[in-house]
């Protein structure tokens, strides 16, 4: 979309990308000499024993590290809402019960009490 109006000026966007090159640029050309030297991990200490004390919180790995065990719970908690959210979501409402999204043979699965005619002669 372009401005054709007199006076408008185009320089404006390139002006502020290029100030905020700048201001990307000295931030991060700032930060990186405050970085110090990397360690790596101790020769023969197990990596995966250790993630998996510092995700319980057991503390038995022999690289200190921080506990998860909140983190793990959380998450554990909210993958288990967002499940049951899913499932509920799933169920639909046909002439007031509840109908499963599941089916038996190509038949619904009823969750409440069925009412009215069974048109196809079988037991729901």
């Amino acid at each position: 979309m372009t401005d054709d109006r007199p006076g408008s000026s185009s320089r404006a966007p390139g002006i502020a990308a290029v100030a905020l090159f700048g201001v990307l640029a000295a931030v991060i050309l700032g930060s990186a000499g405050g970085f110090g030297d990397p360690v790596g991990f101790p020769a023969g200490e197990s990596i995966v024993h250790t993630i998996g004390y510092a995700l319980f919180d057991i503390g038995l790995g022999e690289i200190p590290v921080e506990g998860f065990l909140a983190a793990f719970l959380i998450i554990a908690i909210a993958l288990d809402v967002a499940l049951d959210s899913a499932v509920y979501l799933a169920k639909r409402e046909d002439e007031g019960t509840i109908v499963s999204a599941l089916t038996d043979g190509g038949r619904d699965i009823v969750d409440g009490p069925v009412s009215g005619d069974d048109s196809e002669g079988g037991d729901r």
